[in-house]
């Protein structure tokens, strides 16, 4: 049973998750950021990852401390559902293609956290939502899931399509790199015997 819940709560957030990494791609979420909800929604139904995210922040300020802390908490349920990683893909890529924009995306479930994040955004904001919190949301994610994540938009001209692919590029690449790998599933996928620690 690879599920984990993980609850922060801070001065600035209070937020619940919970993933069930063998789900259908449900989705309930609800951090009070429409365009994040549909973000995070992308990772759920793409990743066929269950998530329950509730959170409650401070969006009289901006919309920073939420994504960030959402980032961080779910990031956390993806690491304690792995457990020890014994029996996981491991590593995945992707390219993500939505409309004119195109997203690579590589992963490796390494215990080791690393983000390269290369995209570039015509446009500072998405509705009300500033296109930099893309990128804080994906530092914030890899470093708390302890994974390598490298994404970058190739090309794009619209902000929302080019957020959106890297997203599903994400989702897509995190699907596979969880998946047990019916050949390994009793062996954990390192020469040193052991992963994320």
């Amino acid at each position: 049973m690879r599920k984990a819940t993980v609850a922060r709560k801070t001065r600035e957030t209070d937020i619940t998750v919970s993933v069930d990494l063998d789900g259908s791609g449900r989705s309930d979420i609800r951090t009070g950021v429409g365009f994040f909800d549909h973000m995070l929604d992308q990772v759920a139904r793409h990743g066929l990852i269950d998530l329950d995210i509730r959170a409650e922040g401070d969006l009289h300020i901006d919309f920073h401390h939420t994504v960030e802390d959402v980032g961080i908490a779910l990031g956390q349920a993806i690491r304690q559902a792995l457990g020890d990683m014994r029996g996981i893909t491991r590593y995945a890529d992707v390219h993500l293609p939505m409309d004119e924009a195109l997203t690579r995306c590589a992963i490796d479930i390494s215990g080791r956290p690393f983000l390269v994040f290369q995209a570039e955004f015509p446009r500072p904001k998405i509705g009300e939502f500033d296109t930099e919190l893309v990128e804080e949301w994906f530092r914030a994610f890899a470093m708390n899931a302890g994974i390598t994540l490298h994404v970058a938009n190739l090309y794009g001209s619209n902000s929302h399509h080019i957020a959106e692919s890297c997203f599903k590029a994400l989702a897509r690449a995190l699907r596979t790199a969880v998946a047990i790998d019916p050949r390994r599933a009793d062996a954990i996928p390192s020469t040193k015997g052991s992963l994320g620690g």
